[in-house]
């Protein structure tokens, strides 16, 4: 086991800060225990990890294990907002103002790993959540490698690029994603090597968009958590456009209307979208909840 205690400069919200990588109630790569502290695994440079992090009287104490803990700990910081420049935002409307005040801690993360925020984003196009999140759960329980150190029960690994590539088509059918997302999440494993070593988010954004099955959405996702990126808008998003519009004008908009809204924020327009789902505002439900498919009745 290897530990760091380290002082951020600003209120750090546990929480908020690692809530990002979070996919689904169930994931296998996160627990949050009773303690309050947040256990996250990862598939660093130097190897898989294990990574708890926990915050007592403002500072905040990891403890890692396995091969890449040295690399997890070396990046904590990062991984909780250290780089994330907020000096540029300048908050226009004042819904936004009040959920900054009530999230004063608010800091947009970076975790240096594109396949791992590649994969779930892949699972989750065009899909609900609970859908997506049960083929997450799905495929790393059965390819995924159990995570070190004494994390919770049932915590995994992200499998390696060359395990995604090697998933025969039965198994993507049985975790109940259909051929197109199989596809597009094995094609990115080949490349992955030149994904993980993008220097820049534009160059990032720029080798996901040349991929098949890859759009600006998929690329957006994955910038926001491998990069930090706070101007990655998800555009295409099933919700996010009428939340943008309900909160900042009290009616629903699209994706033109949505970037219309956030062009005063440009270079922060995901860290405005983040303040939006913060503020609690919905436009009112109508009509039933899309239900959730399952392809391996298919």
């Amino acid at each position: 086991m290897k530990e760091r205690r380290w002082v951020p400069g600003w209120p750090l919200d546990l929480g908020l800060a690692m809530q990002p990588h979070k996919r689904g109630s169930g994931d296998p790569t996160w627990r949050q225990t009773a303690d309050g502290a947040v256990w996250r695994t990862s598939r660093t440079p130097e190897g898989p990890c294990t990574l708890r992090v926990s915050v007592k009287g403002g500072d905040v104490y990891g403890h890692a294990w396995g091969p890449g803990a040295g690399w997890a700990l070396e990046t904590l910081p990062a991984l909780l907002g250290a780089d994330d420049d907020v000096s540029g935002f300048r908050v226009e409307h004042e819904v936004l103002a009040e959920a900054a005040r009530r999230h004063p801690g608010l800091r947009i993360g970076r975790t240096g790993r594109v396949m791992e925020a590649l994969v779930p984003a892949v699972l989750e196009q065009k899909v609900i959540g609970r859908e997506a999140w049960r083929a997450w759960r799905w495929l790393l329980g059965r390819y995924g490698e159990p995570a070190h150190g004494p994390a919770p029960e049932g915590m995994r690994v992200v499998p390696e690029p060359e395990v995604w590539r090697q998933i025969p088509t039965w198994h993507w059918h049985r975790a109940g994603a259909e051929a197109v997302r199989a596809r597009t999440i094995a094609t990115a494993a080949w490349h992955a090597a030149k994904l993980e070593a993008a220097a820049t988010t534009q160059e990032l954004d720029r080798l996901l968009r040349a991929l098949p099955g890859i759009g600006v959405w998929t690329s957006a996702e994955v910038r926001q958590r491998a990069f930090g990126d706070p101007d990655a808008v998800s555009v295409g998003d099933f919700h996010l456009a009428k939340l943008v519009g309900y909160a900042l004008t009290g009616e629903k908009t699209d994706d033109p209307g949505m970037m219309r809204l956030l062009e005063p924020y440009t270079g922060h327009r995901h860290r405005a979208t983040v303040l939006v789902w913060l503020s609690g505002l919905r436009p009112p439900a109508r009509g039933p909840r899309m239900a959730v498919r399952d392809y391996r009745s298919f």
